[in-house]
């Protein structure tokens, strides 16, 4: 039963209403309203298992308002993990208000990877014939749901071919190979930064990495939790580790903040036996940075977004800049506010859009300081995001993940 989980029965009354939390609550920040904070999100968590609120589509609404971004979870005093009692909220919401739209969306559509690729490429057809346009010039993007309306905009160009279907489900290590590793390759970068992951596999190649891209991996289960569906997210650990533990790989790497956050958290602490890092830490850390990158073509001024997941979840801030700086020709040049939210949190920003953009707001304001030429971060979502909001405020930067970077300097002469 809901009341009996683990994390709603043993942390809500680590709460002292001590106010931390919303100093660094982007959500809190747009509205100035307890209700809106991670207290109240704690709160709300608490009536609905003692029973004082009724399942409702206010309370299933109001539950929804959080980013699952982790600012709070990280500058809590009594260590409360809110994203966790967020999530066993919704998933108790949905047990109770089933959604035949999410039941189609994640139980269907985004456990199954093949289908999901056709939909994505599908799109990515009908956009690049202009059909998307031809939409949007006609007002049919007024029927799609909720926000999607206008925030089907976020998501631009739609790539035409998934990263899966460019890569070999094992890449062989170039020269002495130094290790086997199993790369788990994220929705948001194989359906819509399909370059993050080619560039990806070639770098580990050149380091002495044989690569091992399973076709049969799956989601890692984090949007399925942040949308209620517990239950579907457990499915996908289960299939996901009996994956893992038959590829004989040293390790699992991702260029996904999100994946290595959810890989490395409750989720699958109790059932994944091999060590999961970030993509920047597995080469800075481990693999040692290569003294053969050379100089990019043109100088290049970097700016760097900290993605949540990889700073408030995981701690991790340094490493992709010490691999921003070991490549000549790159500048970088810290923003103000880099660690804060830029409201994309995964299906938030498509489900949320003006509250998104608010916090989106602030954040392109941000690079526009730096007079910055790129904006670097470790996160698809991050990327799509951060690329819309600066393709909606005339800035043509472009948005890249450090790996694409590195590959320059090791490959584009």
């Amino acid at each position: 039963m809901f009341k009996d989980t683990p994390v709603v029965r043993e942390q809500i009354k680590k709460c002292v209403r001590c106010g931390k939390c919303r100093s660094v609550c982007p959500i809190f920040q747009v509205y100035q309203t307890e209700n809106y904070s991670p207290s109240g999100q704690v709160f709300l968590v608490q009536m609905l298992r003692d029973g004082e609120l009724e399942v409702s589509e206010k309370v299933a609404a109001k539950a929804s308002d959080c980013l699952m971004c982790e600012s709070c979870s990280s500058t809590c005093p009594s260590g409360i993990p809110v994203p966790e009692l967020v999530a066993a909220a919704r998933a108790y919401i949905g047990e109770q208000r089933p959604s035949a739209g999410k039941d189609l969306i994640f139980g269907k559509l985004w456990t199954n990877p093949r289908l999901l690729r056709k939909a994505v490429a599908a799109a990515g057809l009908a956009d690049s014939l202009g059909f998307r346009n031809i939409a949007r010039a006609l007002g049919m993007t007024s029927i799609l749901p909720g926000d999607l309306p206008q925030a089907e905009k976020i998501l631009g160009k739609i790539p035409r071919a998934s990263a899966r279907t460019r890569i070999k489900t094992v890449s062989p290590a170039k020269g002495t190979r130094k290790t086997r590793v199993a790369y788990f390759l994220g929705c948001g970068t194989d359906l819509l930064q399909p370059k993050v992951a080619l560039a990806t596999v070639e770098v580990l190649n050149h380091l002495g990495c044989e690569v091992v891209v399973s076709p049969n991996l799956k989601c890692c289960g984090v949007p399925h939790l942040a949308n209620g569906q517990k239950k579907i997210a457990e499915e996908l650990v289960q299939h996901n580790v009996n994956i893992l533990h038959k590829l004989g790989v040293d390790a699992v790497i991702s260029d996904c903040a999100s994946c290595t956050s959810t890989l490395k958290g409750h989720l699958y602490k109790d059932w994944l036996k091999v060590k999961v890092f970030d993509l920047s830490v597995f080469i800075v850390e481990v693999l040692g940075i290569p003294s053969e990158i050379r100089a990019l073509p043109h100088p290049l001024t970097v700016t760097y977004h900290d993605p949540c997941h990889l700073v408030k979840a995981q701690k991790i801030k340094d490493q992709p800049r010490q691999l921003l700086k070991s490549i000549p020709g790159v500048e970088l040049k810290e923003m103000a506010g880099a660690d804060t939210c830029c409201g994309g949190s995964g299906t938030f920003g498509l489900t949320h859009y003006e509250v998104s953009m608010k916090i989106l707001e602030a954040k392109i304001n941000n690079i526009r300081q730096t007079e910055a030429q790129a904006v670097a971060t470790c996160c698809p979502s991050c990327i799509t995001q951060l690329s819309y909001g600066l393709r909606e405020s005339g800035l043509n930067y472009p948005v890249l993940h450090p790996i694409q970077l590195l590959h320059q300097g090791l490959y584009k002469r």
